[in-house]
């Protein structure tokens, strides 16, 4: 099934839970999205008692996706993968477009339901890394404003649309290849690969396939001390995250389910697992069922930022304690008491 079909038939729009007030010495009363379920006395070690999910935009989008913090400038960049197109939200400035044409470049109409890029990251050299779903690429954003591919193929066939990202400190880049930016997913003709992967591109060049076993691989992060790689795979069928040993050559040991979200996906709790980041501490911020699930390094939960909306990822922003979310349509934010690892 179509992941943007089947979350439309669980919530189709987001609505805001009220006001609260926005956490801080200038505490002031902002617009909110959902509420904060504390499940577990350890979490008030991460977020403020009164923390509240900002709603900084809303039902300005069809799908936010990939929020990464350009902290050389002050800015955050997320896609809108169905509109093909970064955005760009600077504090105090508002929201503005950044770049057309952001996962499908060709000249030809596109079919499908998300043509656009979907995850986005920073590499090491200031660059932007994109997944782009339509070209079936990772590309990267060139100081000429032209995107260039770093890796299209696997074995001379072309991926199934590139997911999400992360890199690790010496630059090597991990990421997932499901098929939603396939105009009919699994059945669709153009499809080259039969599995859905993630991989390895090192920092020289080689491509790996390090794991082809999940059915949806989107998500994906690297712990603190790069020993773990986390993997979210949004099938509604298999709801879960896993976590796999990273070895010494960058290639992955046996995986283990961190976390079960299934019976939540029957329970009609709008969202799929999805992307996720994790703090200096290791604890995950995971979107899935519900909103975002904070989970600890052995995958106890101890709270859901429940956005009452599908909710597709997050990235650390501002001074690193500031938690940014697109949900849906929306753009939020809530405020940490822990720094995001890699900020």
């Amino acid at each position: 099934m179509d992941r943007r079909a089947f979350l439309a038939g669980i919530v189709s729009s987001a609505a805001v839970a009220g006001w609260g007030t926005f956490a801080g010495a200038d505490a002031k009363k902002v617009p909110t999205l959902g509420t904060i379920e504390r499940l577990d006395p350890a979490i008030d070690e991460l977020l403020p008692q009164d923390a509240v999910i900002e709603l900084l935009e809303a039902n300005k989008f069809l799908w936010a996706e990939g929020p990464v913090w350009v902290k050389s400038e002050g800015y955050l960049l997320f896609s809108d993968i169905p509109r093909n197109k970064i955005w760009k939200w600077t504090p105090g400035k508002g929201l503005e477009t950044y770049l057309e044409k952001s996962g499908y470049t060709g000249t030809e109409p596109f079919t499908g339901r998300e043509p656009g890029c979907n995850g986005l990251a920073i590499d090491k050299k200031g660059r932007l890394i994109l997944c782009m779903h339509g070209d079936r690429r990772l590309g990267v954003l060139g100081s000429n404003g032209k995107i260039e591919t770093l890796v299209d193929r696997y074995a001379g066939k072309r991926f199934n649309s590139p997911n999400d990202l992360t890199i690790k400190s010496n630059g090597d880049i991990y990421f997932t290849d499901p098929p939603y930016g396939l105009p009919k997913l699994m059945d669709d003709p153009g499809k080259e690969l039969d599995f859905q992967g993630v991989y390895r591109l090192s920092a020289s060049g080689k491509l790996t396939l390090l794991t082809k076993e999940m059915t949806r691989p989107n998500g994906i992060a690297l712990s603190p001390d790069e020993k773990t790689l986390y993997v979210a795979n949004s099938d509604p069928k298999m709801a879960i995250w896993k976590a796999f040993p990273v070895k010494e050559d960058g290639t992955l040991g046996e995986g283990k389910v961190l976390f079960d979200a299934t019976k939540w996906v029957e329970m009609k709790k709008p969202g799929l697992p999805d992307g996720l980041k994790v703090d200096t501490k290791g604890n995950l911020y995971a979107t899935g069922p519900g909103g975002v699930l904070i989970l600890t390094p052995e995958g106890k939960l101890l709270g859901v930022l429940a956005t009452g909306v599908p909710t597709a990822n997050v990235g650390w922003g501002d001074d690193g304690k500031t938690l940014y979310i697109t949900a849906d349509k929306n753009l939020c934010r809530v405020r940490t008491k822990v720094t995001g690892h890699g900020f």
